[in-house]
């Protein structure tokens, strides 16, 4: 008998995001928009510096400063579970003169929080999108556990210690524990701290068992060996590590859960300003030493045009509003 089961529809939904991409309609138009842009633009960061969609704007905005000759500067609005800065951003003058990136929150809050001051698709203008950051199983190494059938394995006969660190509600870390909770069929208690820096040290002391964590945040610790790395949440292996095996690889058909997002503008920001943005965007991501810079840190470079981003949103909105309904999440 096969250690798992397949997932339900509702957690295969993620396939659907690649057949939409598949689907996407062409290019779209390269016409540059008069005498845009005259003067600096902003990008909105709706979370703390450093992070993943901090580090993307700051390296795409100086390669986008060249190619537009003029100044991009990098506004971090944190706070909110990244509801602030991207209600800010929803509330932009839609001139192309205010953009922002987004990450994986972006189409989790909705589901989340009562009263949001923007929806996810009819308050912005998808421009681009650029990234992925695969999870990563970051398990305490001292646990008899080297594949994903042995974690499970072990979760079950071992359920007073079945702790597993998230990073708070509406995470993409949280959500991927949900979805690995109800495919598997393990009971365990999802502790939640404010970050990876603040669940770090007690995954590294055994007080939790595991940590479905970004890449970019473990992967040193995998390297040391201070964590042990058992499965990538995502359908292709990641590329910063390459010997990890996916967890639909090891029986979970099917599971797919990450960070994504990229850029977007005020809905009504017109066409030809995204077109241009989204032109030289693509380009910037194309760039070897920004993909290097990118991908040394565990971020997965995309790309594509405005509606192959739309569809990604529509599709994580799908997945996501089922995952948080099945595992009765009732929002604030």
């Amino acid at each position: 008998m096969k250690l798992f089961k397949a997932l339900n529809p509702v957690l295969q939904l993620s396939a659907l995001g690649l057949a939409l991409v598949g689907l996407a309609s062409p290019a779209c138009a390269q016409t540059p928009a008069p005498n845009y842009p005259t003067r600096a633009l902003k990008i909105i960061v709706p979370a703390p510096p450093g992070g993943a969609i901090d580090t993307l704007a700051r390296v795409v905005g100086d390669k986008l400063a060249v190619a537009l000759g003029q100044p991009v500067i990098v506004d971090n609005r944190p706070g909110a579970s990244n509801n602030l800065g991207t209600d800010v951003l929803a509330k932009a003058a839609p001139d192309g003169y205010t953009i922002g990136i987004v990450g994986g929150s972006h189409n989790i809050n909705k589901f989340l929080y009562k009263g949001l001051g923007w929806d996810p698709e009819k308050s912005f203008e998808p421009i681009v999108y650029t990234h992925e950051i695969p999870l990563v199983f970051a398990v305490y190494p001292k646990l008899p556990v080297k594949t994903l059938p042995d974690l499970v394995t072990w979760l079950k006969t071992h359920p007073e210690q079945a702790k597993v660190a998230t990073s708070g509600r509406g995470s993409a870390q949280e959500m991927a524990a949900e979805m690995f909770r109800m495919a598997s069929g393990v009971t365990m208690l999802l502790v939640p701290y404010k970050g990876s820096a603040a669940a770090h040290p007690d995954l590294l002391a055994g007080r939790t068992a595991l940590y479905i964590d970004t890449l970019s945040a473990v992967q040193a610790h995998v390297k040391a060996g201070t964590l042990n790395a058992v499965a990538v949440s995502t359908l292709k292996r990641a590329s910063a590590l390459p010997d990890v095996p996916t967890a639909d690889e090891q029986g979970l058909k099917g599971y797919e859960a990450n960070t994504n997002g990229g850029f977007l503008a005020p809905a009504g920001t017109p066409k030809a300003i995204v077109a241009r943005l989204n032109s030289e965007i693509n380009t910037v991501l194309k760039l070897p030493e920004v993909r290097a810079k990118l991908e040394s840190v565990g971020i997965e470079v995309k790309g594509g045009t405005p509606q192959e981003y739309a569809n990604l949103i529509r599709a994580d909105l799908v997945k996501w509003g089922k995952v948080v309904k099945e595992a009765g999440i009732q929002p604030e």
